[in-house]
């Protein structure tokens, strides 16, 4: 039997409606329910080409015994990323503010108020990896939850006081110095990899900022800049990080020649890319930009 998530029309959502976990998507319903029962709601974000995210789905969520454990301690939500960026952006820097770091997919428990008080990323269905498993970590905190709920509340204030702090910081006004561009420039040509583009080694991402900034930067006739670009920009675009048979970018390189990619296309991604290598064309008349 299909659960509430049948009737949404995420594809990421609708992966998930035959679990016998009793999903909510985000909204109302699933929030009052946490606060008439007084349960904690566990929140899993992702988006449908995240590998890890299928695998913990197939791992935990498919398995009876792990939903059982999930509906009667929990208010689940299942939430898509690329639908709900600003929830994902909220929680994840929650995350990243307990753990030090974060990814997806991405498991957040939170109090009836919405307030995280413990989260990761992918759990295993049995210890390994030097993670607890998913189940182990169910029941610590359904207990914790239970015999120290004031603990528990006062640790998602916490938390839900400090996060935002870099969404609050007001930019400057102030242009930037020269000394400061050719600061981050000389800090980019000594990551920059000669042989095969790009800047520091495996896993390569297709930093579009960077690039950008290296336009603007080959326009004033930065030393060294045009051949940062070319390289970076040629040996992405001839790569297996570019979908040769259909088009775009996946998300990184697994090896620093590109060559392999981490098989996910992110739209935000390719978006940016759009725009370098546009401009690219337009400063270098190089057909393959082009193209």
């Amino acid at each position: 039997m299909a659960n509430r998530l049948a009737e949404e029309i995420s594809p990421y959502l609708l992966q998930h409606k035959d679990n016998p976990v009793d999903w909510y998507p985000w909204g109302p319903e699933a929030l009052t329910r946490a606060k008439t029962e007084g349960k904690p709601i566990l929140l899993s974000v992702g988006y449908a080409a995240c590998h890890w995210c299928h695998v913990m789905e197939r791992e935990s969520f498919e398995d009876d015994e792990t939903a059982e454990l999930m509906n009667r301690e929990f208010v689940c939500i299942k939430v898509d990323r690329e639908e709900r960026p600003d929830i994902d952006a909220i929680y994840m820097e929650a995350v990243q503010a307990m753990t030090g770091h974060g990814g997806w997919p991405m498991t957040v428990f939170l109090d009836p108020e919405a307030r995280p008080f413990y989260g990761g990323t992918y759990y295993p269905p049995e210890d390994r990896y030097g993670m607890p498993s998913f189940r182990k970590v169910l029941t610590a905190v359904a207990s914790a939850w239970k015999e120290r709920r004031s603990e528990v509340e006062e640790q998602g204030q916490f938390l839900t006081e400090r996060i935002g702090v870099a969404a609050r910081i007001q930019p400057s006004s102030e242009p930037a110095e020269v000394d400061d561009l050719e600061t981050a420039l000389a800090r980019l040509r000594s990551l920059f990899d000669s042989a095969h583009g790009g800047f520091g080694g495996a896993p390569k991402f297709p930093q579009a900022p960077v690039l950008e900034f290296l336009l603007r930067m080959q326009r004033r006739g930065g030393d060294g800049v045009e051949e940062m670009l070319m390289t970076t920009l040629m040996r992405m675009a001839g790569g297996g990080m570019f979908d040769q048979l259909r088009g775009g970018f996946h998300r990184y390189s697994v090896d620093r020649e590109w060559v392999v990619p981490h098989f996910e296309k992110m739209l935000y991604d390719n978006a940016l890319l759009l725009r370098v290598y546009t401009r690219a064309w337009q400063a270098f008349n190089e057909p393959r930009f082009k193209e």
